[in-house]
């Protein structure tokens, strides 16, 4: 299967967008680490701790602190900047905010993307462009069906309409723009990522360690809600090899899922919590390490699945962990930093395992 290939990333010039993020640090750390030179661009961390402090990646990257909704801002920041590849993963990620502010979340995930894009036509020489959205950006019927690239965008929801409307701007600059100059620019549709490091407030994995910590009962919305759950390193190093393909081969799709492998067996909200306490060595206690505290007002979807054919068939790449692997994984990393270990050395350590 393909896999990311440390002597195609070094010396490449890269913008990394959201590198103050769980997932953007965790790409920051991974492609300093294959000798990548990193530009980040991103506001700065939203949450303490956060990996992008615990790991130092200001000092892995050229960091550039800019709020994307500031179109004068972004140009000012990349202008006089070369770039080989861009990965624009800056966005706000957590569906109850989109539905609490959903101004602000199309100004940052649509608007945001219209002004990184118009400040990336004045670059010469780029070799590729991948826009991260979300395995959300589907019109979701709730069938049990899992979605394939082909199918409508929709979304019923403030985030998951933003994520769509991103495909949108992004395939309309590509046409209009991108392709006319030989870049080719796609985007990239992930499932649900877990992995160490994410300290966001209402994120499940988040959720879970704040509660153990506390020694409480982990308070759940959904509990049998199932999502395509897939592990940092597995998302991240799908994005990794799509752009490597794009630059490569421009005749690539323009848009790619990516998720767990087929056939694997769906994981609840609730099984997900179960399976983390446990990793992290019981620390709830008692037999109910979750509670349930229905929200009866939420957009949400109750299942949710994407089909990750396409990546397995166009670019050789799928998934290599499951989700209880992953789970076993992500509450490692936890255990460990909370013991002292640090945090960068722990991110390295995952993804020199991964890599091998």
């Amino acid at each position: 299967m393909a896999a990311v290939d440390p002597a195609f990333w070094r010396g490449q010039r890269v913008l990394l967008t959201g590198h103050t993020g769980f997932k953007g640090s965790w790409t920051a750390i991974w492609l300093a680490g294959m000798g990548a030179q990193v530009t980040g661009l991103a506001l700065a961390p939203d949450q303490t701790p956060s990996l992008f402090e615990l790991a130092g990646v200001e000092a892995l990257t050229t960091s550039l602190i800019v709020d994307l909704r500031d179109e004068a801002a972004v140009e000012a920041a990349l202008a006089g900047r070369s770039f080989d590849l861009v990965l624009h993963m800056a966005a706000q990620p957590i569906v109850r905010t989109a539905i609490a502010d959903p101004v602000s979340t199309f100004a940052s995930n649509v608007m945001g993307t219209v002004h990184l894009l118009q400040a990336l036509r004045a670059q010469a020489g780029l070799a590729a462009v991948l826009v991260v959205t979300s395995d959300k950006v589907y019109a979701n019927a709730e069938e049990g069906r899992a979605f394939v690239e082909s199918d409508p965008l929709g979304g019923k929801d403030p985030y998951s309409a933003s994520k769509a409307a991103t495909e949108i701007v992004a395939a309309s600059f590509a046409r209009s723009y991108f392709a006319p100059a030989g870049v080719p620019l796609a985007t990239a549709r992930g499932g649900n990522v877990i992995g160490g490091g994410d300290f966001s407030a209402d994120r499940i994995v988040a959720d879970i360690v704040r509660a153990a910590r506390a020694g409480e009962p982990v308070v759940l919305r959904h509990p049998q809600a199932t999502r395509p759950w897939q592990h940092v390193l597995d998302c991240v190093a799908g994005y990794l090899v799509y752009l490597q393909a794009l630059a490569r081969d421009p005749a690539m799709p323009r848009a790619i899922n990516f998720g767990p492998r087929p056939g694997g067996e769906a994981v609840t909200v609730g099984q997900l919590a179960t399976l983390g306490v446990e990793a992290l060595g019981g620390e709830a206690g008692g037999a109910r390490p979750w509670r349930h505290e229905p929200d009866p007002g939420s957009l949400e979807a109750g299942a949710l699945a994407i089909n990750a054919g396409l990546a397995r068939r166009v670019l050789g790449f799928e998934s290599r962990i499951d989700a209880p692997a992953a789970v076993t994984l992500t509450m490692d990393w936890y255990r460990r930093q909370a013991s002292g270990e640090d945090a960068l050395a722990l991110c390295r350590a995952q993804i020199a395992d991964y890599e091998g």
